[in-house]
């Protein structure tokens, strides 16, 4: 029987610095021995790949794209290098393939073709944020995006707050990168005022932002969060 490559997830930095600032150097071995990739955007993976391994030839690299316009149909197809023996790597935009990102697809379909998938060690904003936010990590739950409408999205913070208070349990929320300052101003003035919000914004960049304090505070101490990746966390005590 022929032997079938590895489906590796390969993780990205969170911002525009150096890629071995924040990433182990399995990543570049990696990506330095594979020439297909499954990505979300051809232009920001090439320059990544480009930034950690400057010396890999760009021509021999292939492409298959993973986003809102791929038809489902065509995924199986991503994988048909892997059982001729190839490895395969599925790379994220900004942290780690499939958590917040897209990617489980693919790799539902790599264990159904009993293809070995090897995650690698990045940062995942999520974690990054909870670890920093003295909340509870022993129970947390990621909710994505809130509702847009405003009456629905009071509603859901009331609710993940409810939840957060009888589970003992940190809700982590994200936002649009332009709606991060109305988030914050909603989140200060629907939940209770002891109620904690932690912010972490630009995480492991130089303009690194992460304040855990009550909603109260919030109300008193502004930050622009305007266009600036950022991670919610509220917990009810």
């Amino acid at each position: 029987m022929d032997t079938i490559g590895k489906l590796f997830l390969i993780p990205t930095t969170l911002g525009n610095n150096n890629p071995l600032e924040v990433l182990p150097v399995t990543v570049k071995e990696t990506i330095d021995k594979i020439n297909t990739f499954i990505v979300e955007n051809d232009k920001t993976a090439r320059r990544f790949i480009k930034r950690i391994s400057p010396e890999k030839s760009q021509p021999d690299l292939k492409m298959f794209h993973l986003n809102k316009f791929t038809d489902e149909a065509e995924l199986p197809s991503f994988l048909n290098a892997c059982l001729q023996g190839e490895n395969i790597g599925l790379l994220s935009e900004a942290g780690c393939p499939g958590v917040a990102d897209p990617g489980a697809d693919i790799v539902k379909i790599a264990h159904e073709k009993n293809i070995k998938v090897v995650p690698l060690v990045g940062p995942s904003s999520i974690l990054l944020a909870l670890m920093s936010s003295g909340m509870n990590g022993q129970s947390f739950s990621f909710n994505g995006y809130l509702p847009i409408d405003k009456n629905e999205r009071k509603n859901e913070i009331k609710r993940l707050e409810r939840l957060s208070f009888e589970h003992n349990q940190s809700q982590i929320f994200i936002e649009t990168p332009y709606r991060n300052n109305k988030m914050l101003e909603n989140l200060a003035n629907v939940l209770e005022n002891n109620t904690d919000v932690c912010v972490a914004c630009d995480i492991t960049l130089n303009t690194e932002f992460i304040k855990t304090q009550s909603a109260s505070a919030w109300k008193k101490n502004k930050i622009d969060l305007h266009k600036r990746p950022t991670i919610f966390i509220i917990h009810k005590s």
